[in-house]
């Protein structure tokens, strides 16, 4: 803060201020993943200054408030899951660092940089939420579950509802895609996709047909799996196959991990692989690459389809680090408003609908106390 001439009265006040805006508060712990080792501080990830009154110009808030101060931050560095390739998420997000930066003014906070970065897989952004190397991170519930001892859950992301949701696999094949419809959703479904391979069809087959799947069905087909804190991609399919087996995917004799969605679907396509599991709208949002640029050689639907469909997943999270060196409860509180509202602009929703959501809302704890049961019962499993 910049020294300026002034009676005593105002510059003791002026110094609680300031003293007032480094604390950082927190922090609650929950079920998760537990800190074995200490953790390294990210250094210099951001300056907080905070300009004098009669330095900073006035700005109004998302709630017209006024402020006559702003906050002037650095870096703020911001991971995303791979819910696709990398390439994808970050031509598709570009414009996202804009947009928070003119929001966040709005706030009261000013940001010199905004760093995107796409983890290279689910435990990857996880860890460097716990390490405080980012800020800001877009994971699964599953990826909060296990890291929620050193992140703070501050959205939840809204889903359209898509028209197919039955747990009875061979409700999905009716030669139809997956549509989203106009009401939003809390949630969405995982399911296990049966590719053009010969044994791939041979199972699909069989669900039609109405027969039982069997474990050795199952087993000797090659998988596409996310990492183990993915929620539709390992966590949830583990769980369908314990219900009915009890079993989990660290059981099965094949299988491949992918670093993202995309890499199992053009795997599948090409072969490679008999099944993956997925979100279940994931044939909707690549009818169109299936053929162009995955390896498909057909239509999607003449050469997929469903064989499980898990029970329902709680939306995907926006979490902050309880290590951030510039994530106060304040700052937490105006990102939170700035995300809010670019959710609810066209601009907006043309970018988060990379990641399949519609808007955010605040989050609340108790919605993802499945997600750690969840984890509890796949730890009892390996």
């Amino acid at each position: 803060m910049k020294k300026k001439s002034m009676n005593q009265k105002n510059t003791t006040r002026k110094r609680i201020f300031a003293a007032g805006l480094a604390i950082i508060s927190m922090f609650s712990m929950g079920c998760g993943k537990s800190s074995e080792n200490s953790k390294d501080i990210s250094e210099s990830n951001a300056t907080v200054n905070h300009e004098s009154n009669s330095q900073a110009e006035s700005n109004t808030t998302n709630h017209g408030e006024t402020t006559s101060s702003v906050v002037k931050i650095d870096e703020l560095k911001i991971a995303f899951s791979p819910y696709q390739d990398a390439d994808s998420i970050m031509t598709a997000t570009k414009p996202l660092e804009d947009l928070i930066k003119t929001q966040m003014l709005l706030e009261g906070y000013e940001i010199n940089k905004v760093t995107m970065t796409v983890g290279t897989s689910y435990e990857a952004v996880g860890e460097a939420l716990s390490s405080g190397s980012v800020d800001v991170g877009f994971i699964s519930g599953a990826t909060y579950s296990l890291y929620k001892e050193d992140c703070d859950l501050l959205l939840t992301a809204l889903r359209s509802k898509i028209n197919k949701d039955s747990e009875n696999p061979k409700d999905w094949n009716d030669g139809t895609l997956e549509a989203e419809t106009d009401e939003m959703s809390s949630y969405y479904r995982s399911i296990i996709l049966a590719g053009p391979s010969e044994k791939g069809q041979e199972l699909l087959a069989k669900v039609n047909q109405g027969e039982e799947l069997t474990w050795d069905d199952l087993n000797s087909a090659t998988w596409a799996v996310m990492s183990p804190a993915s929620a539709s991609g390992y966590l949830y399919p583990s769980l369908w196959l314990n219900e009915r087996y009890g079993k989990g995917i660290s059981d099965l004799s094949h299988v491949v991990q992918s670093e993202s969605y995309t890499t199992s679907l053009a795997r599948l396509a090409t072969e490679q692989v008999d099944l993956m599991v997925s979100y279940g709208h994931i044939r909707m949002k690549n009818a169109n690459e299936w053929q162009n640029t995955l390896g498909g050689t057909d239509d999607i639907l003449k050469q997929t389809g469903i064989i499980g469909v898990t029970s329902p997943i709680v939306n995907d999270t926006i979490c902050v680090s309880k290590e951030s060196e510039i994530m106060t409860d304040d700052v937490k509180k105006a990102f939170g408003e700035a995300m809010i509202a670019i959710g609810k602009m066209e601009d907006g929703k043309e970018i988060i609908k990379t990641f399949s959501q519609k808007g955010y809302d605040w989050g609340k704890e108790s919605d993802y106390d499945a997600e750690c049961e969840a984890q509890k019962l796949l730890k009892s499993m390996n």
